[in-house]
């Protein structure tokens, strides 16, 4: 790839923004949605139907049966070689639906009892994926395996799946003979729609049944050179006079508990601190089934589960952990654009926060207010590394993304700011894009400028002594996916005063280019149903044009029996440490297994070869390896484990070879669901780190080391009616390099949901 770059100007960014902007707003832009076969026409019931897998109500004679599906995976739109068949029916308040699967062997249905949303794919599962708007852009998910163990996430073609949000529904699940029954009743309160007398909305109804292959079924078939999946939604017709608003969620919560920490640190005596009484309320409210209001009070974001421990040794920037907490979840694609500006966690601990979601057929609009106490870490961006700094201080958040459909494309702009208390502040905004020209191209990008002002807080950070940055992030990319071919093309440009303090961009002052082509081949009926050679290739480099990194790598990936997926890499490239670029070759393999039974998922991926020291900025030769691996003891027993290990060897101190540093996480997490509402949950995490202090330029720890562990009893009615009892131990190393305790917990919560 070429060695010149670009000049600092920003004036090149600006130009293709708007021309980029123009083409989404003048070009037609492509049907919004297609020609995806009849209309489902829904029927209002007048007879009850209850929720518990049998299919003999009365209501279930007056549905509508839907009998046509098509296998999508492995094959291409086929017959399915067993029977699916559905029922939809609706009244003033409910959107039903049911399904009769078969199964010509009931003993392989998999099935196993387990917390929301944990219905992996390699497990029976279905359901009905909602388009309330009928634009083929953003749809609801509800789907429950043959237990009524639910699943529900936010699927965009814009931003992917996020299973984060959950809704108020149910759903029972019942194994017969020849195959299995599933019914689902939800809420017309947990659907975002806009007209209570809707013209259409759009509808895909979905069964998953793993085998030797994976084998997904749907009522819509769903082209290949299609570069989408909403938007292969059918119509559903007939919905009238649906409600008009007016719900509302009052969901307060308490929580108590009591923790010891070692006095002096980890080996010291363990001191009792005072008991800890807490509490708060959320409140949700839907003026208009398109509106949803929500306001929290001192709300609890504690999580529950710990965060899954990665390795940070030999890493440059900042590790991305992904968002659980509630108040966030509402609408989550809104906050999702091609620069990630938004990252609710740098919203550590609200004192009070307020949001509206809403708008019409054609816009759509979020805004988030609220007042943040501190705590946590503001990630400190770099061109070549990141670092983290103490959020030591108050600040006001506001966050506000309005987004107005064109077509099959939409445009969008966004607004974040973070008002620093004593002095500071951070504010971005700008426009974003994304334009569908045909059905197998797809355009996006995103045009941001800051302007910030860094408190007055060097004792935590330089650069936080007052000074002013201002600059500009732009991203630009091109996908085109014709089934058989698909090409990508990535444009980045970043300069160094950007900052986005409620996002997570942990690197600045660079631009960057990223390409990969792929050629894929689907045999008919042999071992290997989808094989895919690529290659990509990327270069980077800073402001100056300078080289940070530059790479060309080729591979295959290939699904195979025993549900599995078999990809090799070999990858050749370049990486700035300091002021040397190194060679590097590489090796990068993944393995992954889904057969079901004790053994249901493993999964192996690894970096093999040379490595780059950037720590002392030297050549290394090393790996990554990650094994994860669920081993289900019945249908009530899972065991989730993990292990990662990083080896880093180096030619120093007249050593050939020696031992730089090895790094190692373990975790284990077992898992008994009595029934769909009750489960214990035991977590354990090992962290270690070893370095020989002799190779290192600066001084640093032989040895560092962590264990976090929980154990947590649950009971849950539904997402938001919750009791939490559990306890934490945390152990570190102390001065003789043994674990030793350092802090302990028990805690308490209850949380009732109040709805009408």
């Amino acid at each position: 790839m070429p060695e010149a770059v670009p000049s600092r100007s920003p004036v090149h960014l600006r130009a293709w923004s708007a021309v980029a902007l123009a083409l989404v707003v003048a070009a037609p832009g492509g049907a919004a949605r297609f020609d995806n076969g009849p209309a489902i026409e829904i029927r209002r019931i007048s007879a009850p139907i209850e929720v518990d897998g049998d299919l003999s109500d009365a209501g279930w004679r007056e549905a509508t049966p839907v009998d046509s599906w098509w296998e999508t995976n492995p094959g291409d739109n086929l017959e399915p070689k067993v029977k699916n068949r559905a029922r939809l029916a609706y009244d003033g308040e409910y959107l039903y639906a049911a399904f009769e699967f078969e199964e010509p062997e009931p003993g392989a249905i998999r099935a196993p009892l387990g917390d929301r949303d944990v219905v992996p794919s390699y497990t029976d599962y279905a359901g009905v994926i909602l388009d309330p708007r009928g634009d083929g852009k953003t749809a609801q998910m509800f789907l429950a395996n043959a237990r009524g163990i639910q699943y529900d996430a936010l699927t965009s073609d814009a931003s992917g799946e996020d299973s984060a949000p959950d809704f108020y529904w149910e759903a029972a699940g019942r194994m017969v003979e020849g195959g299995w029954r599933l019914e689902m009743r939800i809420p017309f309160s947990s659907i975002r729609y806009v007209d209570p007398n809707p013209d259409h909305w759009g509808i895909l109804l979905y069964r998953n049944q793993p085998r030797e292959y994976r084998y997904q079924y749907f009522t819509s078939r769903l082209p290949r050179e299609r570069n989408c999946f909403v938007c292969n939604v059918r119509d559903l017709t007939g919905m009238s006079e649906l409600p008009s608003g007016g719900h509302w969620v009052l969901a307060p919560y308490a929580t108590a508990g009591q923790g010891q920490e070692a006095a002096g640190g980890a080996g010291g005596e363990l001191e009792t601190g005072d008991a800890e009484v807490d509490g708060g309320v959320d409140f949700k409210w839907l003026p208009n089934p398109d509106t949803v209001i929500d306001a929290t009070i001192n709300p609890d974001f504690s999580q529950i589960e710990i965060d899954t421990a990665q390795i940070t040794a030999n890493e440059r920037f900042a590790l991305f952990l992904p968002e659980k907490r509630p108040f966030f979840l509402e609408s989550v694609d809104l906050f999702t654009t091609p620069i990630q500006a938004v990252y609710t966690r740098t919203f550590a601990s609200p004192r009070w926060g307020g949001r509206a979601t809403g708008g019409g057929e054609k816009t759509k609009y979020t805004l988030l207010a609220g007042e943040d106490r501190g705590g946590g870490s503001v990630i400190l961006p770099g061109t070549e590394s990141s670092s983290l700094a103490l959020q030591d201080f108050g600040s006001w958040v506001t966050i506000g993304r309005v987004r107005r459909e064109v077509g099959s494309s939409f445009v969008s702009f966004l607004y974040s700011g973070r008002e620093i208390d004593g002095g500071g502040s951070n504010r971005v905004l700008g426009p974003d894009f994304e334009w569908r020209p045909t059905e197998q191209d797809t355009v996006a990008g995103q045009l941001l400028w800051s302007a910030s002002e860094t408190p007055v807080r060097p004792d935590l950070a330089e650069e936080w002594d007052g000074r002013s940055l201002a600059g500009h992030a732009a991203e630009l990319w091109w996908q085109r996916a014709t089934g058989t071919w698909d090409v990508y093309l990535f444009g980045s440009d970043i300069d160094d005063e950007f900052r986005a303090d409620n996002g997570f961009v942990p690197q600045v002052g660079y631009r960057r280019g990223v390409y990969e082509v792929g050629r894929t081949w689907r045999p008919e009926e042999r071992p290997v149903r989808r094989f895919r050679a690529f290659s990509w290739g990327e270069y980077q480099a800073d402001l100056d044009g300078r080289l940070l990194y530059r790479a060309v790598n080729g591979g295959f990936g290939l699904d195979a029996p025993l549900n599995s997926f078999f990809r090799l890499e070999l990858r050749a490239d370049d990486v700035r440490a300091g002021e040397e670029v190194f060679r590097r070759y590489q090796v990068l393999p993944i393995v992954e297994v889904k057969p079901g039974g004790f053994f249901s998922r493993v999964y192996l991926e690894a970096v093999l070869g040379d490595e780059t020291d950037f720590a002392n900025e030297r050549p290394a030769t090393g790996g990554t390896v990650e094994l994860e691996a669920d081993l289900r003891g019945g249908d009530h027993l899972l065991l989730s484990v993990g292990a990662s290990r990083r080896w880093l060897d180096v030619d120093a101190a007249g050593r050939s070879g020696a031992r730089l540093l090895t790094a190692q996480v373990e975790s284990l997490k077992a898992v008994w669901t009595f029934d769909a509402r009750t489960w214990l949950r035991l977590i354990g995490q090992y962290a270690e780190t070893e370095r020989d202090p002799s190779l290192y330029v600066d001084a640093v720890d032989a040895k560092s080391a962590g264990f976090a562990g929980s154990l947590v009893f649950a009971y849950k009615l539904n997402w938001q009616t919750v009791l939490y009892v559990g306890v934490s131990d945390n152990r570190e190393l102390d001065p003789q390099q043994s674990l030793a305790p350092a802090a302990r917990q028990a805690f308490l919560k209850v949380s009732y949901a109040f709805r009408g």
